[in-house]
C-alpha cells in the first residue's frame, strides 16, 4: 500500500501542469478513482489544507497518505507529491533558459495554459457539487437550499477579487462563523 501512495501522488505529480491548485483536480481524480476516498472527503483534505499556511498539494496530500497509512502514508504521499518534481525542476531550469524564448515552447504552453484553467473548474465544479449536495438531488435544488453557502461563495469571491484582503482572514472567518452558525 505504501509505494501505491507514493506511486499515485508521484504520478500526479508528473502529469500536473500549472502548480499544487491545478494538480488538485488530476489528484481527485486518481485518489477517489482508486476508491480510498470520496469526492467529499477530498473537498474536506482541500478545505483543511487552506486553512493552513503552505502549499496545497502536500498538504491535501498528506492528510490521504495519513487517512490510508497513518504517518508513513502522510510521509510517502508528500514525498510523492514535492520530490520527482522538484528533483525535474532542478534538472529542466538550466534547459528552460535556454529554450523559453522557443517558439515551439511558446505555442505548447498557449495551449497548456487553458487546460490548466480547465483542470481549476472541474475540481470547484466537483467540490461544489459536494459543499452543495448537488449530485443525487439536482442543482436547482441544492442551490435553493443551499443559499446560505451561496452567499458565503459570493461574498469570499468578491473580497478577494476587489479588496486586499488576505485569504487567511476569510478562512478565519468562515471557521468563526461555521462554529457559530452550523453547531
Amino acid at each position: 500500500m505504501l509505494f501505491k501512495i507514493f506511486w499515485i501522488f508521484t504520478r500526479v505529480a508528473l502529469f500536473s501542469w500549472g502548480g499544487g491548485p491545478a494538480s488538485l483536480a488530476l489528484m481527485q481524480r486518481e485518489v477517489t478513482h482508486a476508491g480510498w476516498i470520496t469526492s467529499g472527503e477530498f473537498a474536506d483534505a482541500v478545505a483543511l489544507g487552506n486553512a493552513l499556511p503552505g502549499p496545497i498539494a502536500p498538504q491535501v496530500s498528506a492528510y490521504i497518505g495519513y487517512k490510508l497509512a497513518g504517518v508513513p502514508g502522510a510521509i510517502l504521499a508528500v514525498t510523492g507529491t514535492v520530490l520527482p518534481t522538484t528533483l525535474l525542476m532542478l534538472v529542466m531550469i538550466v534547459y528552460f533558459f535556454n529554450i523559453k524564448d522557443n517558439p515551439a515552447v511558446k505555442a505548447m504552453l498557449k495551449a497548456v495554459r487553458p487546460v490548466v484553467v480547465g483542470f481549476l473548474l472541474w475540481t470547484a465544479y466537483d467540490m461544489a457539487a459536494n459543499v452543495f449536495a448537488a449530485k443525487p438531488q439536482g442543482w436547482a435544488v441544492a442551490l435553493t437550499a443551499g443559499w446560505d453557502k451561496i452567499l458565503i461563495v459570493l461574498a469570499a469571491f468578491v473580497l478577494l477579487t476587489f479588496t486586499r484582503v488576505h485569504p487567511v482572514v476569510l478562512i478565519i472567518g468562515a471557521a468563526a462563523l461555521g462554529f457559530i452558525a452550523y453547531r
